[in-house]
């Protein structure tokens, strides 16, 4: 059985990752009114994975027998100096989202709350794969000038990306 501060602490997370999901739109919303609509569309996809991360745990608090609880939000930051400033922005974020993960695997494993601790297990994969995805963009328009055809390459690349739930999720 979930403790009370493991309970609120997974709610907490739940509700960090639907205010993830408002800071990339607010990055999305940034993109666009800068025109660069691939951009935009990469932060929109990744909103929608941040809903998803939410309403997962949502899920798993509710099939343990425990209340959701919500909570207001902060205000999303919305103006960047380029898009790398908006990436290094999320980079940031996600290396907060990293931390938070891991107090939630450390009191987990303090409780001895086995499936919790195994829940986790899939946030901590997810993780290492954002952060390196952040990184490697990063990296890449270190890499380019903005006014490159790589930039708008990687633009038109992002234009296509989606989200599909994970089968069985």
């Amino acid at each position: 059985m979930l403790k009370d501060e493991l309970t609120e602490a997974l709610n907490e997370q739940m509700n960090y990752e639907f205010y993830s999901a408002h800071v990339y739109l607010a990055i999305a919303g940034y993109c666009a009114a800068e025109s660069l609509d691939g951009f935009s569309n990469f932060f929109i996809v990744q909103a929608e994975e941040e809903k998803f991360h939410a309403m997962k745990i949502f899920k798993f608090i509710n099939d343990r027998g425990k209340k959701v609880s919500f909570a207001g939000m902060d205000t999303p930051v919305n103006e960047y100096k380029s898009i790398l400033d908006a990436f290094e922005h999320a980079y940031k974020h996600e290396q907060e989202v990293t931390r938070r993960i891991y107090h939630l695997s450390d009191l987990a494993l303090n409780d001895r709350e086995h499936a919790t601790m195994q829940f986790l297990k899939w946030f901590i994969d997810e993780q290492v794969e954002e952060e390196a995805m952040f990184d490697s963009i990063i990296n890449k328009l270190k890499r380019i000038d903005k006014d490159s055809n790589a930039f708008f390459m990687l633009d038109a690349e992002f234009a296509q990306r989606t989200f599909t739930p994970p089968a069985g999720e």
